[in-house]
């Protein structure tokens, strides 16, 4: 079972995974472990002897440690923590930057690199091609991870492997899996107005707002500027997309009432929608607990996400007879046979 491990605010460390009455037994011997409800999570000291602490209760299990947590001085505490992974991990993290890759990929390259050690428990130069097959195999059949995650995983040790060390022996032995064709999730005209209905807080609102009217990806919405807002001619500027792309998408006259009733309420600065801390914008993981919220409240039974807004943005326009490469431009879509599967989701409707 796996174990997700990430820095939650102020001094303190969030802890989560599946309802497991003995691990739960095991986790209360460490000390200052308490369950958080806001949260749903459990809550940690920060410091170097919890986590020591946490290892050694948890020895077989799979600790996922997201951003943010250090384990600088542990490497020789844990087995689990070798002394090469601090330093590949930071010439990865030089390298992906050095070659222009985005913040949230160089996160995402780093987390599973992370999980790859902690599988593998070897030094980088006795890794062999059996154990890169093992950890696929052991995540697509045994973590039921999707393809697209495991496609991920598998860009990621070909940068380690040749980028950062220069192994181009195991890279001719990974596989990469087939990719799945999936029909993203829609909600109706009619739902999107009962969830964005639902949302009484007018920041909450002006998020959501934006998110469907422009078709936005959440990490989009969160690194708005005021700037980005053109009223006059009803456009909003997307700047560094996926693929470090910047483009205009539209701006509904709906959206710009709501984001106009939030301006007078609040105090906006470098970020539209900032965090706790004003030089910070939002964090992604926020507005996906507003949206999660407004659904629920909303009634809406459906397995649908933020992103969700986006995909139904497209769908709702392609139903209103917009050209798709129109379509393709707004979404920031870098391939046609991207946004030709809302065409397809449309047929099977």
């Amino acid at each position: 079972m796996s174990i997700y491990l990430e820095k939650g605010t102020g001094e303190v460390l969030h802890l989560k995974f599946e309802y497991n009455k003995d691990m739960i037994q095991r986790l209360k011997t460490v000390r200052g472990s308490q369950w958080n409800a806001e949260f749903k999570c459990w809550a940690l000291p920060n410091t170097p002897q919890t986590l020591i602490q946490l290892f050694a209760v948890f020895p077989k299990e799979e600790m996922i440690i997201g951003p943010g947590v250090d384990l600088t001085g542990l490497e020789e505490q844990n087995q689990f923590i070798r002394p090469w992974t601090q330093s590949i991990l930071t010439s990865m993290e030089e390298e992906l930057i050095l070659q222009g890759y985005s913040s949230r990929t160089v996160h995402a390259y780093l987390a599973h690199i992370k999980r790859f050690a902690q599988y593998a428990k070897k030094d980088p130069s006795e890794i062999a091609s059996q154990d890169v097959r093992g950890y696929l195999l052991y995540q697509l059949d045994k973590q039921k991870k999707s393809h697209a995650f495991v496609n991920q995983l598998v860009s990621s040790l070909k940068f380690l492997f040749v980028d950062v060390l220069h192994r181009h022996d195991i890279i001719l032995s990974i596989p990469r899996p087939k990719r799945e064709q999936k029909l993203p999730d829609i909600l109706s005209q009619q739902e999107v107005k009962k969830v964005l209905e639902s949302v009484l807080n007018v920041k909450h609102q002006a998020i959501l707002y934006l998110t469907y009217s422009g078709g936005l990806r959440v990490g989009e919405v969160v690194q708005l500027r005021p700037e980005d807002i053109d009223s006059s001619r009803m456009l909003i500027h997307v700047r560094q997309g996926k693929g470090r792309k910047d483009r205009y998408t539209v701006l509904s006259e709906s959206a710009l009432q709501v984001l106009r009733c939030y301006a007078k309420r609040y105090r906006v600065g470098k970020w539209l929608f900032p965090g706790e801390v004003q030089e910070n914008h939002l964090t992604e993981r926020s507005v996906q607990k507003i949206f999660e919220k407004a659904r629920d409240a909303a009634g809406i039974k459906k397995e649908v996400s933020v992103h969700s807004l986006r995909h139904s943005f497209a769908t709702h326009l392609l139903e209103a007879g917009t050209d798709l490469r129109y379509i393709q431009e707004l979404l920031g879509h870098q391939q046609s046979k991207t946004t030709e599967i809302y065409y397809d989701k449309q047929v099977v409707m």
